[in-house]
């Protein structure tokens, strides 16, 4: 095996373990590792695979499969794909046992208790290293900003978003103001 496909697991496997919350929770340390550690792509790249992997159905985990690919081909892509997928489908097996035999138990609830805002840290980790990176200046960042406000607030399909930005951006670039 190539030491970029060792590295690739090295730097996904533990990723893997501490997606609590959600996958979106890794982003800043998949970016930090990818981007800073290892310099396998620039941020911009890291972005693009990001907005790629969160337009396309299927799950989140893309985003890996997406380095892998960029990084080592197919087999960085499967090796991506497994390291991320893997170590946590094997904890998922024994935490669901532990669940279902302890449930209600005073020291379970504490538990989810406390990984409820460890979640939220680590996912706003991840919207600030994917806002820091923005191109565009002020007209993403306020674009970003309109965007997150509209989702939140409302059941506006995002796909209709992201048409209108794109749209937004290419009249203020034909209008010489980008």
């Amino acid at each position: 095996m190539s030491r970029t496909l060792i590295a690739l697991i090295s730097v996904f496997a533990p990723l893997s373990l501490v997606t609590v919350g959600s996958g979106q929770a890794i982003i800043a340390d998949v970016q930090r590792q990818v981007v800073d550690v290892h310099h396998w792509m620039t941020h911009a790249q890291f972005v693009s695979d990001f907005a790629i992997a969160r337009l396309a159905p299927g799950p989140g985990s893309l985003l890996a499969t997406l380095i892998g690919y960029q990084v080592a081909g197919l087999p960085g892509a499967l090796v991506t794909t497994l390291a991320l997928l893997g170590p946590t489908a094997f904890l998922m097996y024994g935490v669901s046992h532990l669940w279902t035999r302890h449930r209600g138990a005073r020291w379970l609830n504490a538990l989810q208790a406390g990984l409820r805002p460890v979640a939220a840290g680590l996912i706003l980790a991840a919207v600030y290293t994917l806002v820091k990176g923005l191109e565009g200046g002020w007209i993403a960042w306020l674009t970003a900003l309109v965007s997150t406000a509209i989702v939140m607030n409302t059941k506006v399909n995002p796909l209709l978003l992201i048409a209108g930005a794109a749209l937004l951006f290419v009249l203020l670039r034909l209008a010489g103001a980008l």
